[in-house]
């Protein structure tokens, strides 16, 4: 976890350091040295295996076993006042550790309170939904199967929530290809036209930076709009643009403001 810094004056100063660089861990504190914290964590290694507890950043991390996911945060919410589930996700560390890290960041309103639990899991292996706790992380467990593929026992409706239903892989994987592969190439073409029209339209244009002028019907060429397929070899005609008139205001009789962008 890294400490947060302000970016109000990024232009300001380089934002990359050294490709070498090692940016140092952010100092832990023991959970004893906060009070409401050490009570806390004694009441929920009361009820489930701790792995591992410490103060970062002024908020508590606590890393439990998948399995005790959901008695954890249950024991939080109705013992240790943890209310409001702020946000849930996972993070691939398959390469490393050979597992997810799923991780809930929960808020204590009344004592003024942050904890992060955090369970690591094998890939395969399902997490219990904490639904019934938390309605928030309905839509979140379901981006994070949509996203990293990670099953989620009891869910209520478990289906991807952001790709289409019939896609394949899961685009926040650390091994999923950044523009994609060759399901995602002509995912578009094989649904609108079908596979025997690939040799027709051709493959899709996977090159970010290229802009290509006739690659749609041209409307944002505002003032230069032409009918589609139009032959504009010789130049593109000039349309005049028009302004909606309103009751109090008519914008095509032209202002100074106007004139001035023009």
């Amino acid at each position: 976890m890294r400490k947060y810094r302000p970016k109000d004056n990024v232009q300001a100063k380089a934002y990359y350091t050294d490709r070498f660089y090692v940016v140092p861990t952010v100092p832990t504190e023991d959970v004893s040295t906060d009070e409401v914290f050490a009570k806390q964590l004694e009441a929920l290694e009361a009820k489930v295996d701790v792995k591992s507890a410490y103060i970062q950043i002024g908020q508590l991390r606590v890393e439990v076993n998948h399995e005790d996911n959901f008695k954890a945060i249950e024991v939080l919410k109705n013992e240790c006042g943890y209310e409001m589930l702020t946000e849930m996700s996972a993070v691939d560390y398959l390469a490393q550790e050979g597992k997810f890290e799923i991780f809930y960041q929960l808020l204590n309103l009344k004592e003024r309170k942050r904890m992060r639990v955090v369970c690591k899991i094998e890939q395969g292996l399902a997490i219990e939904s904490i639904v019934p706790l938390y309605k928030a992380a309905n839509f979140a467990e379901r981006e994070m199967f949509d996203m990293f593929g990670i099953k989620v026992n009891n869910h209520p409706f478990l289906k991807r929530i952001i790709m289409p239903d019939d896609w394949e892989g899961h685009p926040l994987l650390k091994t999923y290809p950044l523009h994609g592969d060759e399901f995602a190439q002509w995912y578009e073409v094989d649904k609108i036209f079908g596979k025997e029209a690939r040799e027709i339209i051709g493959e899709e244009n996977r090159d970010p930076a290229k802009i290509d002028r006739y690659d749609t019907k041209r409307f944002s060429r505002v003032g230069r709009e032409v009918p589609f397929g139009a032959d504009i070899s010789e130049g593109e005609p000039e349309t005049p643009i028009e302004y909606s008139e309103t009751f109090f205001v008519n914008y095509n009789a032209g202002t100074k403001q106007l004139d001035k962008r023009k």
